[in-house]
């Protein structure tokens, strides 16, 4: 999970006014500052206006899977407009997250069809009932197990379109499983030792 922006590239540029070190350190630490891992942003531009009494920030990010998110604010202040503007790209960064998530969550009401071969029956109904059918490994399936928090094991188990994922918590150090409920929600399953 994205925590930081590390080495990303910011240019900050002035109308109307002279940028400082101060506003610009500011404009850095707030753009690194933002922690939300979905979309990982490429490259920021922020551009500071004054118009009379008007202090305007307008903040452009350009971030993977080709999103750009912008936004500007006006207020009496060019800190409290760096702040506020902040405030708004990260609203929106968090609307594409939800959106990229509720893509990949299964629609609840689409029914598929299955098909079914077609065998038919005679009436006779046998005298012995016929030996039971033992269970058998059809797929086996090579797995790493991750070491996650739970949250990031929903996002990489949306992200594969997976029905459950197993997954070495971060947080408990043990392993556990997440899986999706038939109502849309989600559950985890994770050991507990013996009193």
């Amino acid at each position: 999970m994205q925590t930081q922006n590390v080495n990303l590239p910011i240019t900050v540029t002035g109308r109307h006014v002279s940028v400082t070190e101060a506003m610009r350190d500011h404009a850095y630490k707030k753009i690194e500052g933002l922690h939300l891992d979905y979309p990982k942003i490429i490259e920021a531009k922020v551009l500071l206006n004054v118009e009379q009494d008007r202090h305007i920030a307008e903040i452009i990010l350009f971030c993977a899977n080709h999103i750009v998110i912008e936004a500007d604010t006006t207020t009496a202040d060019m800190y409290a407009s760096i702040d506020e503007t902040i405030s708004k790209i990260a609203r929106r960064m968090r609307k594409h997250k939800t959106r990229m998530l509720k893509s990949h969550r299964p629609k609840r009401n689409q029914k598929q069809i299955r098909h079914i071969a077609e065998s038919i029956f005679t009436g006779e109904i046998p005298d012995e009932p016929e030996e039971e059918h033992e269970p058998v490994i059809i797929h086996q399936e090579k797995y790493k197990v991750k070491h996650l928090f739970s949250d990031e094991a929903i996002m990489d188990m949306e992200m594969n379109e997976k029905p459950f994922i197993l997954y070495h918590d971060a947080k408990s150090d043990v392993l556990s499983i997440i899986y999706r409920r038939l109502d849309g929600d989600y559950a985890m399953v994770a050991p507990v030792e013996d009193a």
